[in-house]
């Protein structure tokens, strides 16, 4: 027995050994997964189209920068291979491409943090390498190197197309037998004493032993839907598309200066610049509407015009360009910008894969392989101490504590992390 959603779309099943919340990056990344894993009677429902919410505005940037902790460096280097070979299996691009990545260090507190850095991915294989000023301006002429001291290179890591990405892992999936159904909203969860039951939705009830809340920016309001506490709060998130920047060639390195708290790309003839200002605003405290799908934010000038200056003068040219689009959009941070992933403890078959602290791109290929493992085996393949989502405060939940907390996180992950912890 089956409810029809839709024409030409898979029917919702009465019946799924899982079924994943959410069609981002990481719900697609988890589907493929446990595909791969032999779990294949899986569903994954998007309540609008694959991409919306998040993934659809994710900048793209894939690199190893700032992961000083074995698992979070194992989620982005293991999305970096990943996406690098994906094409060859589901004949989809993920638009990856190792253009290299460059961290700037322009205070000798950031360089002495970028040397340890270095250093330490060192011993895991990754080849982080400290350049010269010279050597900077010779990768990235349109660059000021006058206050660098010096820089820190990865040749192999650089950007990919976030739709792209999810939209290959959720092929991926399909090939191996996962539903994959969009314009279903799941409503909530049936349960049986401490066990997941059932999962609710707008076009009827999916019986499961296992769901997986990767909502995104809609994990919290789903989670309290069941007693369960996902502490994350959506942000506004900001970054810049300029008109043609003269002497602009694509495969320029994505460079990163996060002492003033901005990163470039090629974006087309023009750049991309984005920011994580260090006085951040969080967005919908009471709740992200869910209708919100492929939604932007009125950028706030008056709050972003002093930080927008100072990382547009990495790039000196740009005084003279065109913007063509001030874009915001909402991303989810939590309390100590590390995701929130794994076994809930309220509720038995509960898992959650969502705060990724917009690094979700970045780390989605990583996390989905993770959270699958945990799934099948019952427990982590990896040091799960420090993104486990029991490592967190039901306090944390609450309006005024995410209204206070998210203020910081933006800059926390970006250019505060020199100062470890």
């Amino acid at each position: 027995m089956t409810n029809e959603v839709g024409p030409g779309g898979p029917a919702l099943p009465d019946r799924a050994r899982v079924v994943i919340v959410g069609g981002g990056v990481t719900g697609c990344s988890i589907a493929y997964h446990l595909a791969h894993l032999g779990w294949t009677d899986v569903v994954l429902l998007e309540q609008h189209r694959l991409t919306a919410g998040t993934t659809w505005h994710a900048a793209g940037l894939i690199t190893s920068a700032g992961m000083t902790d074995e698992t979070l460096l194992f989620f982005s280097r293991y999305s970096r291979d990943l996406y690098a070979r994906l094409e060859q299996e589901t004949g989809h691009s993920t638009g990856f491409r190792p253009v290299g990545h460059i961290s700037v260090a322009t205070t000798a507190a950031r360089q002495a943090a970028l040397r340890r850095e270095a250093a330490w991915m060192h011993g895991f294989g990754v080849e982080d390498t400290e350049i010269s000023p010279g050597e900077l301006a010779r990768m990235w002429p349109l660059a000021r190197t006058d206050d660098v001291l010096s820089a820190f290179y990865v040749a192999d890591e650089g950007r990919a197309d976030p739709v792209g990405v999810a939209t290959s892992l959720a092929k991926g999936a399909r090939q191996l037998g996962v539903a994959v159904i969009e314009g279903v909203r799941a409503t909530g969860v049936a349960t049986h004493g401490r066990r997941v039951r059932a999962v609710l939705t707008d076009q009827g009830t999916i019986e499961t032993e296992v769901v997986v809340n990767a909502a995104g920016m809609w994990a919290r309001q789903f989670g309290a839907l069941a007693g369960v506490s996902v502490p994350l709060q959506a942000a506004e998130h900001y970054y810049l598309l300029t008109d043609t920047v003269p002497g602009m060639d694509p495969d320029l390195p994505v460079i990163e200066d996060p002492d003033n708290y901005g990163y470039y790309r090629p974006e087309g003839d023009g750049m991309l610049v984005g920011l994580f200002e260090p006085v951040g605003a969080p967005w919908s405290l009471d709740g992200v509407p869910p209708g919100f799908a492929f939604g932007k934010l009125p950028p706030d000038w008056e709050r972003m015009t002093p930080y927008l200056g100072p990382a547009m003068d990495r790039i000196p040219s740009l005084a003279e360009i065109g913007v063509r689009t001030f874009f915001c959009g909402p991303e989810s941070f939590t309390s100590d910008v590390r995701p929130l992933l794994g076994p809930a403890p309220e509720l038995d078959g509960y898992f959650v894969a969502a705060g990724l602290n917009s690094l979700g791109i970045l780390s989605g290929g990583g996390v989905g392989n993770v959270v699958a493992q945990w799934i099948v085996d019952g427990v982590p393949p990896v040091d799960a101490t420090g993104i486990a989502i029991d490592r967190t405060a039901s306090y944390e939940t609450s309006r005024r504590f995410r209204a206070e907390r998210t203020v910081e996180q933006l800059g926390v992950l970006f250019g505060d992390a020199v100062w470890p912890d």
